[in-house]
């Protein structure tokens, strides 16, 4: 049992203790709004000065803790109990419960407070109605679902004007009972008295029906009540469910747009978090500001520095066309790589930025470290690069490499290619041969 809902009942069955030992006890049922009519006022038995007095002594007992005590005084008062009116009964049946309680004796509670409720109208109908109450409550912690709402329902034909509360709490008893239907009809209804009363409508109400909803795969209610969690009571588990559940229904640009809210107002710390955003960033062809989160997560230690989020932010920063921003993180990301992958992927960094010597060298350690999806790719960017730095033979060399690596591959795209280049730079030796033979 949470020590919220602990504090609640002990409340309840505080308040049904304390609530009818003043000898001659008359209880008037009081409406709770001016415009609903009082309920005929009930008279009860009177308390003897010798029945207060011992219900006293058990309550000093109770008071310091002295629980063995008090019930010895209770029980004995029992065996004397044909001297007793029915309110004296219920008294003491009621103080003997609450002993039990403080004990976490649930059961044997239990079994108290249904004696004195079936004292009828000889109790007052305060301690009837808080009797009524702490039952439901109580059975609803020893599983005994069906009981707690028969207790419940007869609650309610008994209070005045009864608030939020009550039902929601029998819808978390329906929920127990996986009688989801019932329990947001009950919920529903409590969040409304709520609602009509302006009182405050509590966040685990909206968690609940939340979840039952969900349960019910109605993803519309679910996304409107994240809202007003978000709105409410926002946290990071919040926005990101929300965010979540609008990917879910394959509306990314509000996927997009809650993330991006939840960075800005801080609610996003997890790793998780921050990929996914820059992920969308980059879906939604917004590279810089992807790269603005990555980098400022791997800064604070939230994005963790691996090659994996390393490569995510050079390909960001490439993107985004701030190549020297790209190379220094790719050069990382490579260092930190078990293949050769992001070598690969600098070496066309290199060629954009002209750093031919770089590119060449680049292009080398990802062949070397292997894992490489096409070869033939790398065999040709390393061409490119030395044929920009005027040497054609190794040029040569690698693209012939990439023919036949591609032949290999069945990729007829970069067969044609790189035959295409092996025959320009063939035709350019030969060109620069004539030349130099006509110079002499």
């Amino acid at each position: 049992m949470s020590r919220l809902f602990r504090t609640l009942l002990a409340t309840a069955v505080c308040f049904a203790v304390l609530g009818g030992i003043v000898p001659g006890t008359v209880s008037t049922a009081v409406a709770a709004e001016d415009e609903k009519p009082q309920r005929k006022t009930r008279r009860v038995p009177s308390m003897s000065e010798a029945v207060y007095k011992k219900l006293a002594e058990a309550q000093e007992a109770i008071d310091i803790k002295d629980y063995a005590t008090a019930k010895t005084v209770l029980r004995e008062m029992l065996e004397r109990s044909k001297r007793y009116n029915n309110n004296e009964i219920g008294q003491v049946h009621n103080m003997l419960g609450y002993v039990f309680f403080l004990e976490e004796n649930y059961q044997a509670a239990i079994r108290e407070y249904k004696v004195v409720i079936a004292q009828g109208e000889d109790i007052p109908e305060g301690l009837e109605t808080t009797t009524l109450y702490t039952l439901a409550q109580l059975s609803f912690v020893e599983g005994q679902y069906q009981d707690a709402l028969n207790y419940m329902e007869i609650w309610i034909t008994k209070a005045d004007n009864p608030g939020p509360e009550p039902r929601i709490f029998m819808g978390q008893v329906y929920y127990q009972m996986k009688d989801y239907p019932q329990a947001i009809q009950l919920i529903e209804q409590g969040i409304s008295i709520a609602r009509d009363r302006g009182t405050k409508i509590k966040e685990n109400w909206w968690q609940l029906l939340n979840y039952l909803y969900y349960e019910q795969e109605n993803m519309p209610k679910v996304i409107e009540i994240l809202e007003i969690l978000v709105r409410d009571f926002p946290k990071r588990d919040y926005w990101v469910r929300l965010a979540g559940m609008y990917g879910q229904e394959g509306n990314e640009e509000a996927h997009l747009h809650t993330l991006q809210a939840a960075y800005a107002g801080d609610y996003l710390d997890k790793q998780s978090d921050l990929t996914n955003l820059a992920g969308l960033l980059m879906q939604f062809e917004v590279p810089y500001k992807a790269a603005k989160v990555l980098e400022k997560g791997i800064a604070e230690e939230i994005v963790e520095r691996d090659s994996k989020n390393l490569r995510a932010l050079g390909q960001a920063w490439q993107l985004a066309q701030e190549v020297e921003k790209a190379i220094p993180v790719l050069e990382d990301a490579a260092k930190l790589s078990d293949d050769g992958r992001i070598f690969d992927q600098l070496s066309y960094v290199y060629l954009e930025a002209d750093r031919y010597d770089e590119c060449v060298t680049a292009a080398n350690r990802a062949l070397d470290k292997g894992g490489l999806r096409k070869e033939q790719s790398t065999y040709f960017i390393r061409g490119l690069c030395m044929y920009n730095n005027q040497d054609l033979t190794d040029a040569r060399g690698s693209f012939v490499s990439c023919r036949n690596e591609a032949r290999r591959e069945e990729d007829d795209l970069n067969v044609r290619t790189c035959s295409q280049w092996i025959t320009f730079i063939d035709r350019e030796v030969d060109r620069n041969a004539q030349l130099r033979a006509a110079g002499n």
